[in-house]
């Protein structure tokens, strides 16, 4: 089992920045291929950005590319996403997951963990 805990958000004006992180415990005998997700109001869940179990290959949604920046530190077992430029449609919960099999995933099912969640709220 692994558990994940979101931190870092918050309320912020549009064009300013948050960091999220996601911390990683429990049984992690090999880094997990992670990613971060979002639920807007009303919404599905929609990927946002995923990263390799190494940290040497990141992907992102086409909606943040350019703004958004997926890290991780294996060493700490932590997960980050500095978000700059931040717009109003990026108001959502933020999700932490990690997935469990070869390669990054871009879908909600293709992951087995998932964090409780953090509010990011973005005011026009």
């Amino acid at each position: 089992q692994v558990q994940l805990v979101e931190s870092g958000g918050g309320l912020v004006q549009a064009g300013g920045s948050l960091r999220l992180s996601c911390a990683a415990s429990g049984r992690t005998p090999r880094p997990y291929s992670m990613g971060w997700f979002r639920q807007a109001p009303g919404k599905e869940r929609e990927f946002v950005a995923a990263i390799s179990r190494s940290g040497g290959s990141t992907s992102y949604a086409d909606s943040v590319k350019g703004r958004f920046t997926i890290s991780r530190d294996n060493t700490k077992n932590t997960l980050n996403l500095q978000m700059n430029s931040l717009k109003p449609e990026d108001t959502a919960v933020y999700y932490c997951a990690a997935r469990s099999g070869d390669g990054k995933g871009y879908v909600a099912r293709d992951y087995d963990y998932w964090g409780q969640g953090t509010q990011v709220t973005v005011s026009s």
